[in-house]
C-alpha cells in the first residue's frame, strides 16, 4: 500500500496542511504526518529526507511559510517526488516569499509547486501520482473527478429555476 508522507515546518501550517491529509483520507491512502523543520531541526530533516523511501512512503507533500525552504531541501536528498506547498505565514511576504522560494528550483531538483495554501490539490496531486500504477486509486480519483464535474451541472441547472 502507497503511503504519502505530509510534512510541515511548524504546527502553525497544520490548519492548511489538514486539507491534504482529509483529501488522501478520502481516497483511502495512508498518511503520515509529522513536524520536520528546515531550520530548527535540521538532522531529522536529513534523517527524514534520506530514508522515507526506505519506509514506503512513495510521495511527499511539504508545506513551508516565510523562507519556504523545507520542500526543497527535501527534494535535495529524496528520491521520492517532492509537492510544495507554499503556506502564507505570519512572517509572510503576502505568501510570495513562499510561492517563489518553493517554486524557483535549480535544476535537478524538482518541487511540484501548488497555490498559497494549496494543500488541498497537493493531496490530490500526491493520489494521482499514486494512481499512475495503482487501478483502485486511479478509479477513486475518477469518480472524484466526475462529482466535480457533476456538481458543476448542478450549480448550472440550479442558475436557470
Amino acid at each position: 500500500m502507497s503511503k504519502v508522507a505530509i510534512i510541515m515546518g511548524s504546527i502553525s501550517d497544520m490548519p492548511v496542511m489538514q486539507d491534504a491529509i482529509d483529501i488522501l483520507k478520502g481516497f483511502d491512502i495512508a498518511v503520515e504526518v509529522d513536524i520536520v523543520s528546515a531550520h530548527r531541526t535540521p538532522e531529522k530533516l536529513f534523517d527524514f529526507s534520506k530514508n522515507a523511501h526506505s519506509r514506503g512512503i512513495s510521495v511527499i507533500i511539504a508545506g513551508a511559510g516565510g523562507a519556504a525552504h523545507l520542500p526543497g531541501m527535501v527534494a535535495s536528498m529524496s528520491p521520492l517526488p517532492v509537492i510544495g506547498v507554499p503556506v502564507k505565514s505570519s512572517n509572510s511576504i503576502d505568501g510570495w516569499d513562499s510561492v517563489l522560494s518553493i517554486l524557483q528550483m535549480p535544476g535537478g531538483v524538482p518541487v511540484a509547486t501548488v497555490a498559497l495554501n494549496g494543500a488541498k490539490n497537493a493531496g490530490i496531486l500526491a493520489a494521482q501520482i499514486i494512481g499512475s500504477s495503482d487501478k483502485i486509486v486511479l478509479d477513486k480519483i475518477i469518480t472524484y473527478k466526475e462529482g466535480l464535474k457533476e456538481a458543476v451541472y448542478k450549480s448550472s441547472e440550479n442558475l436557470n429555476k
